[in-house]
């Protein structure tokens, strides 16, 4: 009898484990999916100036999906103190439920497209006019992607999340000496980068592939950080990922949400991320906007059906049709 007690015991020890582990991991995600890749030129000296969390939540219409696959909006913006400002980072997050997959679509910024009421525009000019919630309706009109939450990330919770929860470092191999416009020098060669440094790391873009080559660091980055996660381990660090969290995050994906994609990454049924970006190659060129300046002229029908495409979930659809 005493056995079985001691093993009901254990039974409830470890459950509780993975519950607070999802939610350790859920947060470094948080922080890092969308803080990793957050790029904001010329502001080095606002580090101390964390982002002023608006009175309650965003404005956001989308439908909270809880049966199909989950799209997430992530977004990393580079206030300087105005009530609304640009975002430079813009990615989705997509979870299906039934396959336990995750995917990651990066969206250039410098994308040309229709914004409901201002016309033809840079995609990140939509959140300047009016939040996420236009954002989402910009992205659903030239894309038809549907998203159903958001988050929105100041860059030094990434920082200070990275130095938590990895303090070795996450080890990546620079191509060359990275330096302009991110305030510190990274040197070529592979290394461990800390937070600061690996935020660096995705925000260079003063190469020959600018924002294509900064995209490419950032989905390079958010997998190993992934694999970094969920090999954690231990909760002791919770209270203060939790501290970080309330501080740099505004989102308003609901708990049981995020318990249950943890759930997923924590059995490893989800810990492979697969990425796309938009524009895909070969479907958009370079242009020179007498209003906007440079942007990137897109294909839509073609990159709606790529993005159809990389969605959609084939062994899924084969089982269905087995079972038929």
């Amino acid at each position: 009898m005493q056995n079985l007690t001691r093993s009901k015991k254990n039974r409830i020890r470890v459950k509780w484990k993975r519950v607070i582990g999802a939610l350790l991991l859920i947060g470094i995600i948080m922080v890092g999916l969308v803080q990793i890749f957050q790029y904001i030129e010329g502001t080095i000296n606002n580090l101390n100036h964390p982002l002023e969390k608006a009175e309650g939540k965003q404005t956001f219409q989308g439908d909270k999906n809880k049966l199909g696959p989950i799209n997430v909006l992530l977004l990393g913006s580079d206030s300087r103190g105005e009530k609304q400002s640009r975002t430079d980072t813009i990615m989705v997050a997509h979870y299906d439920p039934q396959s336990h997959k995750i995917k990651l679509i990066s969206l250039m910024r410098d994308m040309m497209v229709s914004v409901p009421g201002h016309g033809q525009q840079k995609l990140n000019a939509a959140y300047s006019f009016g939040g996420p919630e236009l954002l989402r309706e910009t992205i659903k009109k030239n894309f038809g992607l549907d998203l159903h939450y958001y988050a929105i990330v100041d860059f030094k919770g990434f920082e200070k999340a990275v130095d938590l929860l990895v303090p070795n470092g996450i080890e990546v191999d620079v191509p060359y000496e990275m330096s302009y416009g991110i305030g510190m020098t990274i040197e070529k060669g592979k290394q461990q980068l800390h937070g600061k440094e690996l935020l660096g790391y995705v925000r260079f873009r003063h190469d020959r592939l600018s924002d294509f080559g900064r995209v490419q660091r950032q989905q390079e980055v958010i997998t190993k950080l992934t694999e970094e996660a969920v090999s954690l381990n231990s909760v002791v660090k919770l209270p203060k990922l939790v501290g970080l969290i309330n501080k740099y995050i505004d989102t308003n994906i609901d708990t049981s949400t995020l318990l249950t994609i943890g759930k997923d990454i924590l059995t490893k049924k989800s810990s492979n991320i697969e990425t796309f970006r938009l524009p895909e190659d070969g479907s958009f060129q370079n242009k020179r906007d007498e209003k906007l300046g440079d942007v990137l002229e897109v294909d839509f029908d073609q990159n709606i059906e790529a993005l159809n495409n990389f969605l959609e979930d084939k062994s899924v659809a084969q089982n269905e049709e087995q079972k038929e």
